[in-house]
């Protein structure tokens, strides 16, 4: 596996858990608000970054390359509002899309035709990603922090669940 690749698929682990821990934290952050669905929705986003980070892994060691775990940054606990917390959100998935770009570019640049092919999952997924998290904003801004609109944003974010996806997908 291309040298320089491998270190950016190293990084993008780190990332890739980093964001499972800042998800992992914005859920407590809803628990602690009683908002169990909007916990829930965070869960389920920490868990696809978990499996983002083991697509990853996988792809490091099928090349013959070396996985080399490093230490994870701390993240916030703290949000003003429901909104603000997911448009944090927002903001670490365009963050992460910027980091995928990047990685394309340089499997390009590197001629590692593998993983190029090998990140454009990664490159719909984070459509995708961005999104979802901007409509989830969206429907917050509509219905304000608190009352009952939040609470039926609350039970519908609580439906969401996370499927495994298959191979290939």
């Amino acid at each position: 596996m291309n040298k320089k690749v491998e270190e950016g698929f190293n990084n993008q682990i780190n990332a890739e858990l980093h964001s499972a821990y800042l998800y992992y934290s914005m859920s407590a952050y809803f628990e602690d608000l009683n908002l169990s669905g909007f916990a829930s929705w965070m869960r389920v986003q920490a868990q696809e970054e978990l499996f983002h980070a083991s697509k990853f892994y996988d792809f490091i060691c099928d090349r013959g390359g070396r996985v080399l775990m490093q230490p994870i940054d701390a993240v916030d606990t703290e949000w003003e509002s429901p909104l603000a917390a997911f448009e944090a959100a927002y903001g670490h998935e365009k963050y992460i899309s910027d980091r995928i770009n990047k990685l394309v570019k340089l499997a390009r640049e590197e001629g590692d035709v593998m993983a190029e092919n090998f990140l454009q999952w990664f490159v719909q997924e984070q459509v995708e990603e961005e999104a979802t998290a901007d409509e989830k904003v969206q429907e917050i801004k509509m219905v304000g922090n608190q009352g009952q609109g939040l609470f039926m944003v609350d039970r519908e974010l609580g439906q969401r669940t996370f499927t495994m996806p298959a191979d290939g997908e």
